[in-house]
Parts: structure tokens; C-alpha cells; sequence
């Protein structure tokens, strides 16, 4: 973002809005998820479908298990994250709390609309107080409850919207195109699997490797599933080829 020396004032403070109505550390929020790492939810007849690029720093070294990007929250919830892994780790622990106090106090599960919305509160109140931050990370909420399934991605600023699929993260401008060409009401849950590794492929340096995504289900059925390694490549050896040059740009 270019920024006019006039409007460094605004720079400084959370709580101190620009000339022109904005709120730059809450935009340089959204820049640091724009460089995370690719995330893409897809919902299906009976549940949802999230996956993200987990950017394994030394494969040879590192555990891939300890790099989770999509967590669980309740038995029908579950989000995946993008942007500054501590923030998201801090929200994923307060959306599991809300979750369970919710199901101390009503005995049941909280609704996934609800359940967004608290998040996106949380996140609210660090764009309004002076001496904090916004939360660098933007989350993909997927579950189900007697609605039906939803899908919500919560921005840093706080904002909430209902998707059918979606994805943030770094490379997010062909990952959404691909979703807006292909994604059908009422896939089928195999359907909806390829779907989501093939558009976190289109964000991916070298799309001829996938063994970093990490993939998990939110069933109505089932519950709350992650792929295996073995699943996920079985998955992906059944993808078309894919089109066009490497995608690229992302830190």
C-alpha cells in the first residue's frame, strides 16, 4: 500500500481513522493474510469440505502434524486459517471456549452463524481500543447444525459473510475463479473433496505437488474428519491436469 507522508499520522494508532474514513492497520491486517498461506472451504450436500496449503518450511525435517492450519472447534465445527499462525491459534482457542460454554449453559451445540459471529466480535473489539492490534488472520468457519450447512469467512476488520465455497489467503484471485466456474449445488462429498484440492492446486508454485495440503470433512453424518496423506494424494492423482503456468507471488 502507498502511502502519502501527509497520512502517517493515521499510521501510528488503531483508533485514529485517515482522512478519507480508513483504519490502516486494519488494511495492513488483511495484507498479512493476503500473504498467508491458501485456504478453500466447500460445502456439499452433507457437510463441508476444508483445505488449506500447510507450507511445510523443511519437509525433511519438520513434523507435518504440528503445522495445523484447519482446527476443530466443536463436534460440527471446524475453520481454517490463513495469515499470523499465533493470532489464529488465539482465535481457534477462543472459538473453542465460546463453543463449549455454549454447550455447558444450553446443553446443546452452538449454532455455526452464532458461533462466526462471536469470533468476528472478538476480532471487532481489537479494531476499536487503543494499545492492541487487529488480529492478522482471516478464518474459514465450516459446520452444521438444524439450519443446514455453513460456510462464513471472518475478515480481520471483523466482518462476517456466508459463502457456498470460498477461499482466502495468498492467491486467493484464481482459487475464487476456479470455485465460481466449477462448484454445483448439492455436490456429492467426493465431489466436493477434488473441488477443494484442485483450487488450493491453482494457488500452489508448483501444482504438481500437493503433499502439503491438508484437507478435512465436517459431516452431518460423520462428524469431523481429517484426510490421511495417502487419501489426499489418491484424491489428487484423480484431478485433470492442470492449466496454465505455475502460480506464483506468494511469501
Amino acid at each position: 500500500m502507498e502511502m502519502q507522508p501527509g497520512q502517517m499520522a493515521y499510521d501510528r494508532a488503531i483508533t485514529v481513522f485517515s482522512p478519507d474514513g480508513r483504519l490502516f492497520q486494519v488494511e495492513y491486517a488483511r495484507e498479512a493474510v493476503r500473504r498467508g498461506a491458501t485456504t478453500a472451504g466447500v460445502i456439499f450436500k452433507d457437510g463441508a469440505v476444508l483445505a488449506a496449503d500447510r507450507r511445510i518450511p523443511n519437509p525433511k525435517l519438520a513434523e507435518p502434524a504440528s503445522l495445523e492450519k484447519i482446527h476443530q472447534i466443536d463436534e460440527h465445527v471446524a475453520c481454517a486459517t490463513a495469515g499470523l499462525v499465533a493470532d489464529a491459534r488465539v482465535l481457534v482457542d477462543f472459538a473453542r471456549l465460546t463453543a463449549q460454554i455454549n454447550r455447558v449453559t444450553y446443553a446443546e451445540g452452538m449454532t455455526v452463524e452464532l458461533l462466526a459471529r462471536k469470533i468476528c466480535d472478538y476480532k471487532q473489539q481489537y479494531t476499536q481500543f487503543g494499545g492492541v492490534r487487529p488480529f492478522g488472520t482471516a478464518l474459514l468457519v465450516a459446520g452444521y447444525d438444524d439450519t443446514g450447512v455453513r460456510l462464513f469467512e471472518t475478515e480481520p476488520s471483523g466482518s462476517l459473510t456466508s459463502f457456498k465455497a470460498t477461499s482466502t489467503g495468498g492467491n486467493k484471485g484464481p482459487v475464487m475463479e476456479l470455485l465460481e466456474q466449477k462448484y454445483q449445488p448439492n455436490m456429492d462429498v467426493d465431489s466436493a473433496i477434488l473441488l477443494a484440492i484442485e483450487a488450493i492446486r491453482q494457488s500452489l508454485e508448483d501444482p504438481a505437488t500437493l503433499s502439503q495440503v491438508e484437507v478435512c470433512l465436517v459431516h452431518r453424518d460423520r462428524g469431523f474428519r481429517r484426510l490421511s496423506a495417502e487419501e489426499i494424494q489418491k484424491y489428487a492423482a484423480r484431478l485433470p491436469p492442470p492449466s496454465g503456468t505455475p502460480r506464483g507471488g506468494r511469501s
